[in-house]
């Protein structure tokens, strides 16, 4: 179990644990899941972390598309973000990238969903490990992280 998948439970929060076998050539994380699980790659999102070299957040997007940084940082309150460094984001979560959930991270960061989650009655975000993907109703998504805020912070690839 990964600390995702015991905080959820320790939440009572329904949740589908879909596990697939990850290409180590891939780096593609969240295509490779949408594929490999065959679900809608719109409902699969990935945890991406950003910063405005004060401090650290969470930006959760949907795998079709890239995170718009200026309408994150709008949303963060923030003037200007940056993306945060694989080992930045590595150290602050304590999960491996491709496989950071936006779930049980070592430290709380305040999270952003974009809004598209809303369309789907279920979403599919990492489980805390490479290969491992995790589904949950968008606002269970947003009460587990703390109550993350919805806004429109992706752009299509």
């Amino acid at each position: 179990m990964t600390p995702a998948i015991n905080l959820l439970k320790k939440h009572k929060i329904a949740v589908s644990i879909h596990e697939y076998e990850h290409d180590a050539e891939c780096h593609n994380f969240g295509e490779e899941a949408a594929t490999k699980l065959n679900l809608d790659p719109k409902s699969v999102f990935k945890t991406l972390l950003v910063s405005d070299d004060k401090h650290f957040f969470v930006a959760i997007v949907p795998v079709t598309g890239t995170l718009n940084l200026k309408r994150a940082a709008a949303a963060f309150k923030v003037k200007k973000l940056r993306m945060a460094d694989p080992k930045e984001a590595e150290r602050l979560t304590g999960y491996l990238v491709g496989g950071i959930s936006p779930i049980g991270q070592k430290k709380r960061l305040i999270t952003c969903i974009d809004s598209t989650a809303k369309e789907f009655p279920k979403i599919y975000v990492s489980g805390g490990k490479r290969g491992l993907d995790i589904g949950l109703a968008p606002d269970d998504l947003s009460r587990v992280c703390q109550q993350a805020l919805f806004a429109d912070i992706r752009d299509e690839k």
